[in-house]
């Protein structure tokens, strides 16, 4: 597995690589390795096929991260992470640091305007600013025939997808089903810095959208369907409820009235310092599809 940590180095190492019949697919990480991440290498190297290449990065990028966020705190574990995508059997790896990215005379930036106004992007603004723009430079510097995000960051995927239409960048974008722990808790890097209290609290989000997938095919309204779900969560005292909202699964519009296609329920919740998020797409009475 390759190593690389600098522009020219990945750069130079794809166009070696970049043959016809011979697609890169890249999946963008800011490290600290699970399951959920393992599971995105492996729906990579099936789009790559045998004769492909697929390339994970590791970069927890400042830009993303407001006042007062936990990027200092964001946990790393560059060594494991690199044996972690050994044994998943990744190609390269670009771990630089935020000086091989970042010019500090930079001036330009990547934004969805209307998508990073909504629901985390108005919790945390110009998040998705910095993550468009990150993934963009990415593109740009490994040029990469498709691309894997995980699904639990449904409005990043979202953001990521609409820029990529946008800007006609040409990159195919894949969403990887959301894994999970035994209990239900979305696998998140975050998880690990949960008190052991918080950690016992934190699938009450999961228990919520269970309970609203199973409700959304009786007819119920969207506001009705909200109402539960904040409900339930807030009946968890160690659970700091953010954000709960439905909206159209494949624009993110938002819905009033009874389900009649596929919603998604987007939650934003905080367990101590812990910021975490989860999501779930449900789906009305087949006769009201």
């Amino acid at each position: 597995m390759h190593i690389t940590r600098t522009k020219t180095d990945i750069r130079e190492l794809c166009a070696e690589w970049r043959q016809p019949g011979t697609p890169l697919v890249l999946v963008p990480t800011m490290g600290f390795l699970h399951e959920g991440h393992l599971s995105l290498m492996r729906l990579a190297r099936q789009r790559a096929g045998v004769q492909g290449r697929v390339i994970a990065s590791i970069f927890v990028n400042p830009t993303q991260f407001g006042p007062g966020e936990d990027f200092d705190s964001y946990p790393r574990d560059e060594a494991r992470d690199f044996d972690l995508l050994r044994a998943e059997g990744v190609d390269a790896v670009f771990a630089p640091d935020a000086a091989a990215i970042y010019d500090p005379q930079a001036q330009t930036i990547v934004e969805t305007t209307e998508l990073a106004k909504t629901l985390i992007g108005k919790l945390r603004p110009g998040h998705f600013r910095g993550v468009a723009t990150i993934v963009t430079k990415l593109f740009n510097i490994i040029r990469p025939d498709a691309a894997i995000f995980g699904e639990k960051d449904y409005q990043q995927l979202a953001v990521i997808r609409t820029m990529t239409r946008d800007l006609d960048m040409g990159v195919e974008i894949i969403g990887a089903p959301i894994q999970r722990e035994a209990d239900g808790l979305a696998m998140s890097s975050r998880n690990v810095r949960l008190a052991p209290a918080d950690r016992a609290a934190a699938p009450v989000l999961a228990r919520a959208l269970d309970q609203a997938e199973a409700m959304a095919p009786s007819g119920i309204t969207a506001s009705r369907l909200r109402s539960h779900v904040r409900a339930t969560l807030e009946a968890e005292p160690r659970a700091r409820v953010q954000s709960v909202d439905i909206r159209d699964a494949g624009t993110l519009d938002t819905i009033s009235g009874p389900l009649t296609r596929p919603a998604v329920i987007l939650l934003a919740a905080s367990f101590g310092k812990v910021f975490l998020i989860d999501n779930r797409v449900v789906h009305p009475s087949p006769e009201e599809t």
